[in-house]
């Protein structure tokens, strides 16, 4: 199995990241110019190529899966990839914008409708053509492989098509959008023959649990057993609380997996029906 993931950029950390909180770990520690790594798995091999490359590694057969940006699979589709996951992370858009009009007030551009006949500076020239042929709207693309920002105003482009994660980069180059093409993220590929593998269903299950885990909470607590169906409403977890007794007392202990997002209510809600010695933890893998 040969996984491929990002060599650099935006989406090069995470995806490492999530490998090795999926079991996946490198032997050794990528040297900068290295461009494989075999893996604690048996004969499970990770290959680092450019984000944009890696549609085309894994529909050759060059790789087996990988992980790259939404973006790029619209970029560069293959009719025999599958998207298996949303990774969570890498989240962007793909917009169109031109220079703020009160910086240009001679000639500004307020709507994509004003780009008729228009210059369009992009990484995405598919993309690019296909969005502007759907609108009816004709264009002439000028490809560039980076610093798109800079385009409109050395005057090689009216308007621009780039991935945007904040809009700070716009901003501070005076830029604004004028619409949005499409939402990203890194995702989880697969050729369509290998999907069903074993591995790429052990490895898709193995990521999907760290996923799942994130926005998951391990809460443990001591509670008098007298409170312990007014707590179970409080905290009901993924099938219930585990609850241990504790030996020659009224207390019990008390386990849940609870979402992030209530701890903050649930623990005051504990207190009040007399929960000591709470503890919340982070989950690295949660598996249904």
């Amino acid at each position: 199995m040969r996984i491929a993931l990002p060599n650099k950029g935006r989406l090069y950390d995470s995806s490492s990241d999530l490998l090795s909180r999926a079991g996946l770990q490198a032997k050794e520690k990528r040297g900068e110019r290295k461009l494989w790594s075999d893996t604690i798995i048996p004969d499970t091999t990770i290959i680092y190529v450019r984000s944009e490359d890696i549609p085309r590694y894994v529909s050759s057969g060059s790789a087996d899966i990988g992980i790259t940006g939404h973006d790029q699979l619209e970029e560069n589709k293959f009719d025999n990839l599958v998207e298996l996951l949303d990774l969570n992370f890498g989240k962007c858009q793909m917009v169109i914008a031109s220079i703020d009009p009160r910086i240009d007030p001679q000639t500004p551009i307020t709507s994509i409708d004003q780009l008729q006949g228009k210059r369009i500076a992009t990484e995405f020239p598919k993309i690019t053509k296909n969005f502007f042929e759907q609108k009816g709207i004709d264009i002439t693309i000028i490809q560039v492989g980076g610093a798109t920002e800079l385009a409109p105003h050395v005057d090689m482009a009216d308007a621009i098509v780039d991935i945007v994660s904040t809009g700070e980069t716009l901003r501070s180059n005076n830029l604004v959008i004028l619409e949005k093409i499409l939402d990203s993220s890194a995702r989880l590929i697969a050729r369509e023959d290998m999907k069903n593998s074993t591995l790429t269903q052990q490895i898709t299950a193995a990521i999907q649990s760290v996923i799942h885990a994130e926005t998951k909470r391990y809460i443990m607590m001591n509670a008098p057993r007298e409170n312990l169906e007014n707590i179970k409403r409080v905290i009901p977890g993924l099938s219930g609380p585990t609850v241990i007794d504790t030996y020659g007392t009224s207390a019990v202990v008390i386990h849940a997996v609870v979402d992030e997002k209530d701890v903050f209510g649930i623990i005051s809600a504990l207190q009040e029906q007399g929960a000591t010695g709470i503890l919340v933890t982070t989950i690295e893998r949660l598996i249904d």
